[in-house]
């Protein structure tokens, strides 16, 4: 008998549906703080002139630095993988700019290396480790995820990295911890948007430990099969890929186990608008938009929105 294969919840075909007229950035936000930013137009002159402007140059470096890792055919999409070139180019890195379009050129002096992780709080092993060693310590795997931003752009890459429960069994989690909460670093002299004091930096996020230990929760430390640019959460990040891509924290330097659920960064700023649980759901829209669909950078291919973004077989017992 042939061998039938039944499709994961994120392998199933997709149709494209008519574009609908979303706003795809934090409007209010920005108008409040008198920023900038940067919305969907913008990727026609970012990703067409990225080689130009120097991103296959800035690439070099790192791709040179190649990570070894089993590929984990689990976890596979049907859509076309976004091109590196137009992944460094699109990025969300408010430490530096609102400008999703020059968050390359902006990371050129953020050095991420070397860089320790603090994992402290409600275990029976803290510890202190440098990236490197880290990285060298842990089963690292490359997986393909679909990524959907909360502004509702969304890509498919090849993460590299290696599972959250990984290390949290390293520091041994004691049962009053309920929650993992993240910060990024504080560097205003290099990331020049942390100089306004009306932002609650550092950059804070949180799960809750079963969030955390999931198996979907990824540690990452790499991209396209080499180690993270800078304008990608180097030298360490989260991928949580059934959440809003806010949640997934770039550029980790502690981590802490709590019995608290700690506030996030974009909570606080707007909490009507930004929760701390932050599921992709198409039928919860954002106040000042829908979130029934998601564009592809790189193409501005529309797809209707899939709960979870379509790993409810993963999570879905988790609510």
């Amino acid at each position: 008998m042939a061998n039938i294969k039944i499709p994961k919840g994120w392998e199933i075909p997709e149709n494209r549906i008519t574009p609908e007229s979303v706003y795809i950035n934090r409007r209010k936000f920005i108008k409040d703080l008198g920023i900038v930013g940067a919305g969907a137009l913008s990727l026609f002159g970012s990703s067409a002139c990225a080689e130009n402007k120097g991103v296959a140059k800035q690439l070099e470096a790192y791709q040179k630095e190649k990570l070894s890792a089993v590929k984990n055919e689990n976890f596979t999409v049907t859509r076309p993988e976004t091109k590196e070139i137009v992944a460094a180019t699109y990025n969300n890195f408010y430490e530096f700019t609102s400008s999703k379009s020059t968050v390359w050129k902006r990371v050129e002096r953020f050095k991420t290396r070397p860089w320790e992780i603090e994992i402290t709080g409600h275990v029976e092993k803290p510890m202190t480790v440098d990236v490197d060693d880290l990285i060298k310590q842990m089963p690292l795997e490359e997986r393909i995820y679909r990524f959907r931003c909360v502004e509702t752009w969304a890509m498919v890459v090849p993460w590299v990295g290696f599972p959250m429960k990984a290390l949290l069994e390293k520091v041994q989690p004691k049962s009053s911890a309920k929650y993992v909460r993240m910060e990024t670093f504080f560097d205003p002299d290099v990331a020049s948007h942390q100089n306004d004091a009306r932002l609650p930096w550092p950059y804070v996020e949180g799960l809750t430990l079963a969030e955390a230990m999931n198996e979907l929760t990824l540690m990452v430390v790499g991209i396209y099969g080499h180690i993270l640019p800078p304008q990608h959460g180097a030298p360490l990040r989260l991928i949580a890929p059934w959440k809003y891509g806010f949640k997934s924290i770039k550029s980790i330097t502690s981590i802490e186990l709590t019995d608290k659920k700690p506030r996030n960064f974009w909570n606080v700023i707007l909490p009507r608008e930004y929760g701390f649980e932050a599921n992709v759901n198409p039928k919860v829209p954002h106040p000042r938009w829908s979130q029934a669909s998601e564009w592809m950078i790189g193409s501005m291919e529309r797809y209707p929105t899939k709960i979870y973004n379509g790993y409810g077989e993963y999570v879905a017992h988790l609510y």
